[in-house]
């Protein structure tokens, strides 16, 4: 299971004017906002964008520029995967070290849609240990037992961050996993899809 919350694109009218900066080409700029605030690229820097992009990374230095803020909501699994960009990324993420015992542990703290049955039944009765583990460790103050739910928590248990990455990580991320075997990564390509001309400078206009 992965959950995208809110998320923010910025810096797109900033990135495209740099782009126009080694040609000194800013008198053709054609893009403005609309009324709604949102910054539309005109077709001569939509065209700029497209062929610096197709021209490879060194060129499209102005996809580091466009910058995205997003929450997602996912398990400790594909988080370990994701902490595999950590260029140009940051998170600030909720803290299983101070706030694990803060609420009791329930099944949909953990991302269990692809269980079996027989493995959703055995993983319920888990969960009830683990909580009975965190009430002992909230009355007797115990580390043993904070460490107790520390090395007992599963990988599939789902951690919220706060992400700041940009285009270029995304075209990396998307290019790389949109066939991954994890269900999680395809949801995340779907997101990446849907950003502002995703379909022109990450996806490419020859893909489906």
């Amino acid at each position: 299971m992965l959950q995208i919350g809110r998320y923010d694109v910025m810096n797109l009218e900033n990135a495209i004017r740099g782009a126009r900066n080694p040609m000194n080409s800013w008198h053709l700029g054609d893009s403005e906002y609309d009324e709604e605030g949102n910054y539309i690229l005109g077709e001569k820097d939509l065209n700029l964008a497209k062929k610096l992009c197709r021209a490879g990374s060194d060129h499209r230095k102005f996809m580091r520029m466009i910058l995205v803020s997003v929450d997602i909501n996912a398990p400790l699994y594909w988080w370990k995967e994701y902490d595999t960009y950590k260029v140009a990324t940051v998170a600030n993420s909720c803290s299983t070290m101070h706030k694990i015992h803060s609420k009791p542990f329930v099944l949909d703290d953990f991302s269990h849609d692809h269980m079996t049955p027989e493995a959703l039944e055995k993983f319920t009765v888990f969960i009830e240990y683990l909580e009975q583990v965190r009430l002992t460790y909230m009355e007797t103050k115990d580390k043993k037992y904070w460490y107790d739910m520390i090395q007992l928590l599963p990988s599939s248990y789902n951690q919220l961050r706060t992400c700041t990455l940009n285009y270029e990580t995304l075209m990396n991320i998307y290019h790389a996993r949109r066939y991954h075997k994890l269900d999680e990564w395809h949801v995340v390509c779907r997101w990446i899809e849907s950003l502002p001309y995703a379909k022109e400078l990450i996806v490419g206009e020859d893909e489906e």
